[in-house]
């Protein structure tokens, strides 16, 4: 199907008979706004579509959905199967889930003995400067999944590769804790748009 981006989105916000722009009007606009980057839209919340498009709250979520479909499908396709071998084949999986998010999450690759990817679990969301981490839930659920190794990620929406003195210290205990569990944790990941940061690469781990 054959359809520009502003088409498409055109028949994902769907026509309102409340409101007197088209859908065709209103995905113009939005991409206009985001200067023609899908990957800005996405960043998007409902509120913010709906202020700035003028689109009601169900268009909105229709748009934020349609992403987020997006996001599984990729995240569904990478894992499939996978054998990390490389601090960039964790990246391509991470990515897949983390791209576009305009606030920070936490997740985890599951892995069996042979480095093939058996789980692939979102452990913790918070703001645009931070989440939360557990340990206990990231080991619970490893445990759960008979994970023989994990790999951590998690994403910096300001852009900034490097990790902060809190994201250091959070590698450090989770990997003791890994050591008393026998679960190793081969690399921890900073996903930006711009690229990535690898604890292991860095030889910080």
């Amino acid at each position: 199907m054959a359809l520009s981006d502003s088409e498409l989105l055109s028949i994902i916000i769907g026509n309102d008979g409340s409101r007197m722009r088209s859908s065709l009007d209103a995905s113009r606009l939005l991409l206009n706004q985001a200067n023609g980057n899908l990957a800005e839209i996405a960043k998007l919340s409902v509120t913010e579509l709906s202020k700035n498009c003028n689109l009601t709250i169900a268009q909105a979520t229709r748009v934020i959905t349609a992403f987020e479909i997006g996001r599984r499908r990729a995240a569904s396709e990478v894992v499939h199967k996978v054998k990390i071998s490389s601090s960039s084949n964790a990246n391509e999986i991470f990515r897949s889930v983390l791209a576009d998010k305009p606030y920070e999450e936490i997740w985890i690759i599951m892995l069996n003995r042979s480095n093939h990817v058996i789980g692939l679990k979102m452990i913790s969301e918070g703001g645009i400067s931070g989440t939360v981490v557990d340990p206990k839930k990231i080991f619970f659920i490893a445990l759960e999944n008979q994970a023989s190794s994990l790999i951590l990620g998690h994403n910096h929406p300001s852009g900034a590769k490097n990790p902060s003195e809190a994201d250091q210290k959070i590698t450090k205990k989770i990997v003791n804790s890994g050591l008393l569990l026998e679960i190793s944790v081969l690399d921890h990941l900073i996903v930006t748009d711009d690229g990535f940061y690898s604890f292991a690469d860095e030889g910080v781990l």
